[in-house]
This record gives C-alpha cells, structure tokens and sequence, in this order.
C-alpha cells in the first residue's frame, strides 16, 4: 500500500483547503493527516489503494474551490498505518 507525504503551495490556508481534503479522502477511502505549515502551505500524508492515493493526489492540485494551488510536491515515504484520514 503506498505511502506518499505531499506539500500544497498556493493560497491554501484560510480556504477549506484542510476540510476539503478531509471530505475527498473520507470519500475515497484513504487515510492519513493535513495540516497547516508555518510557510503558508499544507501538508498531507496519504495512504491507501494505489488509485485512490492518485485520486487523492491529483484533487489536491485543484484543492478546495476557494484554493488557488501554484505547486504541489510528492514524495514516497514510510507507511504510518493510519485508520483513518485527521485534519490537525
């Protein structure tokens, strides 16, 4: 199952961006955490099915409808064997 850590740069906080992303990963069955950095971008940790993981990955170079996301950065990491998906 993989595991990827991902960094959304843009106007991300202050947008719904965290719920969003709470509701799109509830809904497609992945689990992990957001949250808010002090640089102005998010953070995720997304675990899953390898589909859902790319779903989840591609919604969030869109974002919330309110975000405007100018880069996004992926990368694999350690499985944390979350249970579910946490907005910290």
């Amino acid at each position: 199952m993989p595991s990827k850590h991902v960094v959304v740069r843009g106007q991300v906080q202050g947008v719904f961006y965290r719920s969003s992303a709470r509701d799109t990963a509830n809904r497609l069955g992945v689990t992990g955490w957001v949250r808010n950095r002090d640089d102005g971008s998010v953070e995720m940790l997304v675990e899953g099915e390898d589909d859902a993981v790319d779903r989840m990955i591609a919604w969030a170079r869109e974002g919330s409808p309110q975000a405007q996301v100018s880069d996004v950065e992926v990368s694999d990491t350690e499985p944390q064997g979350s249970r579910s998906f946490e907005e910290t």
